[in-house]
């Protein structure tokens, strides 16, 4: 099993919204090196929720990996928010995953926080600069983030 930090906006897409859906696409990641992230992610991989642009940016919850990656099919829409007018049926250039929820946490476990932690010192999100969506989260710094997730 891997793990992964996976970041959306609260107010389009927030842990509330995967709750009420069980289930969800992950779609909209149009970065290369996130995207090959997706298409390395295998069901029953767990990843933490994290909620990005916000009041206090933070881990929220958690949700595990419930289908591996295919087609985003936001990019062939041309009335989405998503389309890309580059990427075709025969050529597709992005992925989505689907995820289900498993559990919103009390507390948000604020970015400032995890950056203070000096065991997350490797951990991309809490680098100057860093701003992909989603990124991969080594077994030590899942431990350490989980720990402090469930005091």
């Amino acid at each position: 099993m891997a793990y992964w930090l996976m970041k959306s906006e609260p107010t389009v897409f927030g842990i509330e919204h995967l709750q009420q859906r069980d289930v969800a696409l992950w779609d909209g990641v149009r970065n290369y090196q996130a995207r090959n992230f997706l298409r390395q992610m295998k069901k029953g991989d767990m990843a933490f929720f994290y909620h990005s642009n916000c009041k206090v940016p933070g881990i929220v919850g958690l949700m595990m990996i419930e289908r591996e990656g295919y087609d985003d099919p936001t990019q062939f829409d041309p009335h989405h928010a998503y389309f890309d007018p580059k990427s075709s049926l025969a050529k597709p250039r992005w992925t989505g995953v689907d995820v289900r929820f498993v559990e919103k946490f009390q507390d948000t476990l604020s970015l400032n926080t995890l950056r203070a932690m000096p065991e997350l010192a490797d951990l991309p999100l809490v680098r100057q600069g860093n701003r992909l969506s989603l990124m991969p989260v080594s077994d030590q710094q899942w431990q350490v983030i989980w720990a402090h997730c469930k005091r």
